[in-house]
């Protein structure tokens, strides 16, 4: 299928592009604000759907808003009848076309051209008003108040909150493609005369730069936004896509000792803890056991032995683990444990705690194994 995108460039445009080619289409008609008009010409004679993305946000002057989201569409719709081309139009739209302002009277017009071009051609026409869409790719102050927060707080900047308890609606770009990925072949989500994108996620403004501001907390206490949050998960997904590109790292204190080192890397309220243990060679590590906190231990370079006995028994159990064949050891309440390097490295293991570390209750009680 031959497909133009217009506005191939902005922020839904390369999210779209990079999408369509990883689905293998091939013939993507790509035209932006500079592309060459005669372009245009060409790609309406050819195209077999038209991804009508082009638009004006933020002009410097509100007359620009009639000359890119009506005058734009105009060329593009004429074009189209002129070369009897049919194939089936998608527009970007906005949920500001409903107000009396320019933006929204610009993109209203936007509308009823293609719906008028409809009724004249019998193409198939649709029309998405989007709310405020956020994801990778996007522009601060420009596309979404998202990615204004997410690249202010990704560099230090301030943020500015009229209101916290403005309600906002917010849809994610994944969620856009998949629908538009439908539209192509037909099974578009209709809601009336419009189309729309089933998934869209409500949040306080407030709440949202509170959300944000605690993805940059979260490399200094360790801790993971909660990733059951369907929100949440695109939030940090798009955070992430604004880090400077000289701070993807962070450091992590290593407790040092002539035995190894112990780190903390991630710490969660809900599921526990997750640290890295390096043993020299000879060291024997824990000698304790817990009444509640367990654990999981995955050696992932050396060899080591990690032994158990039952308290209260003099059996010993032991497991012999190493880096060349990777697996989960459970650590069992009431089992005091240790765990030794036996190789001539190294000994470097993951380890998994059901609970973060508590000083005042830490349910660890030295034993010998």
């Amino acid at each position: 299928m031959k497909i133009l995108v217009t506005g191939a460039k902005g922020f839904v445009g390369k999210n779209l592009i990079a999408q369509l080619q990883n689905k293998g289409y091939t013939d993507i008609f790509q035209y932006d604000i500079n592309s060459d008009k005669s372009l245009l010409e060409k790609y309406t004679k050819e195209c077999e759907f038209v991804f009508h993305l082009a638009g004006v946000n933020r002009p410097k002057d509100d007359s620009e808003f009639m000359k890119g989201n009506f005058g734009f569409t105009s060329e593009l719709l004429g074009l189209l009848k002129k070369n009897n081309n049919k194939a089936p139009v998608l527009i970007t739209s906005s949920i500001q076309a409903k107000k009396d302002n320019p933006y929204g009277i610009s993109k209203k017009a936007g509308e009823d051209l293609l719906f008028d071009y409809n009724k004249e051609t019998g193409a198939k026409v649709l029309v998405y008003r989007f709310a405020n869409l956020f994801g990778k790719w996007s522009r601060p102050n420009y596309n979404t108040v998202v990615a204004t927060f997410c690249y202010n707080i990704a560099n230090d900047l301030d943020i500015q909150i009229s209101n916290p308890d403005v309600e906002l609606e917010l849809c994610y770009i994944d969620d856009v493609l998949d629908e538009f990925s439908r539209a192509i072949k037909g099974s578009e989500t209709k809601n009336g005369k419009y189309c729309c994108v089933p998934v869209v996620h409500n949040i306080k403004l407030g709440d949202l730069a509170e959300t944000i501001r605690s993805f940059k907390k979260s490399r200094s206490d360790l801790s993971i936004p909660n990733m059951g949050n369907e929100l949440t998960k695109k939030l940090y997904s798009t955070y992430l896509s604004f880090l400077p590109q000289d701070k993807f790292s962070y450091d992590l204190k290593m407790n040092k000792d002539n035995r190894g080192s112990f780190t903390e890397f991630i710490r969660t309220v809900a599921s526990g803890q997750v640290s890295v243990n390096v043993s020299k060679p000879g060291i024997t590590k824990g000698n304790h056991w817990h009444h509640t906190k367990n654990e999981k231990f995955v050696v992932v370079s050396g060899e080591g032995l990690i032994r158990f006995r039952n308290i209260g028994t003099d059996k010993i159990i032991e497991y012999k683990v190493s880096g060349e064949k990777m697996e989960v050891v459970d650590i069992p309440t009431g089992y005091t444990h240790s765990i030794v390097n036996i190789g001539e490295n190294d000994l470097v293991t993951i380890m998994w705690v059901n609970e973060c570390f508590d000083p005042e209750k830490p349910d660890t009680f030295y034993l010998e194994v």
